[in-house]
Order: structure tokens, then sequence, then C-alpha cells
């Protein structure tokens, strides 16, 4: 079984939002949007060449996946942003439904940390606007 598949497998089996795979290497998260990412990224553990699975993957999750150096992205849900992004940075994507849009938990407008990186390009500077958006929002 491939390292997608398994991740994916996984995902579903689990009802984990996030699992990542290196061969027999597994991390798995039940923490929701981006926190487990950040975390990931803020030094928790080094994932360059794992396969992600997870539950969203917008514009915001695309830049942090970037980051993290993953070789390729499963979402059951996947906008055609964040693709693009995977895509441009040599990763290989797969996506169970596509969106134009990520939109929030409420349902009633666009997802706060796709607001946060609406116009930007550069995965560093999306990090760093990702970051302020939760500080924002934790008030």
């Amino acid at each position: 079984m491939s390292d997608l598949e398994r991740a994916k497998k996984l995902l579903e089996e689990g009802k984990y939002t996030l699992v990542l795979v290196k061969g027999e290497e597994v991390i798995t998260s039940f923490e929701r949007g981006v926190k487990p990412l950040l975390g990931l990224l803020d030094g928790e553990r080094d994932v360059r060449g794992f396969t992600a699975a997870d539950r969203v993957v917008g514009k915001a999750a695309a830049f942090l996946y970037v980051l993290l150096g993953v070789k390729a992205v499963y979402a059951d849900v996947l906008s055609t942003l964040a693709e693009g992004i995977l895509l441009g940075h040599g990763m290989a994507v797969e996506g169970q439904t596509r969106t134009e849009r990520i939109i929030n938990r409420a349902g009633d407008g666009l997802c706060p940390m796709e607001s946060a990186v609406e116009n930007i390009s550069d995965p560093r500077e999306a990090y760093r606007a990702i970051k302020a958006k939760l500080q924002e929002l934790k008030g």
C-alpha cells in the first residue's frame, strides 16, 4: 500500500483531521483547521517527504504544506486555489471534492484563514498572515 493510500485509509478509519505517512512513520491529529500544521512548522516534527491526508485544504493550508515540504496531499475537500499552489510547488495532489473557496464553520462567509491569505502569493508571508489572524481571533 502506498503512503497516500495508507494516509487516506487512516484518515477515514481513525476519524482524524490530519494524517501524515512516510513508510512506517505515522503522525495523526484531531485538531481542526491549520492548527496541527502550524504545530509541525513551529518545531514539533520534521515532515519533509511525508504524504498528507487532510479533511479540508484551502489556500492557507496549501501554503503551510509547501513550507512543511510534504511530497503529496490528499484532501476530502480541496479548493482550486490550494490545488494550484500545491501543483505549482511540485506536489502530487488529490481531492475528493473540489470547491472554489473554503467557507467558515458557520457557513456564512469565507474561512478566516482564507481571508488572511487572499492576496498573498508567498508561503512565508502567508505563514505570518495566518499567525497574525490566529492572534487576532484569540482576542
